[in-house]
């Protein structure tokens, strides 16, 4: 059974996902909605999931730049400690 069906997307939750597979989902709902070939209510079903995963791909990447930090280096060039990482 494919994972993009509208009944198996309503199965598995995005937030039971990790990254990698939730954003190979995302890659082939992207793909099959391209061909133009799915009919228009599965279209619609898939997109719904889509949305999801992208939000779910997204708030694990903020939480993962949340986690990173940066090496605060001294005025001799040596490593002193670890600060947040500022992205903005």
């Amino acid at each position: 059974m494919n994972d993009l069906t509208p009944d198996a997307s309503a199965a598995a939750a995005p937030d039971d996902l990790p990254f990698e597979r939730a954003l190979e989902q995302l890659e082939e709902i992207v793909r099959r909605l391209e061909r133009g070939d799915v009919p228009l209510d599965e279209s619609v079903a898939i997109y719904e999931r889509g949305e999801a995963l992208k939000r779910h791909c997204e708030t694990l990447l903020k939480r993962a730049e949340a986690r990173i930090q940066k090496i605060a280096i001294g005025p001799d060039g040596r490593a002193v400690g670890t600060a947040p990482l500022d992205v903005e």
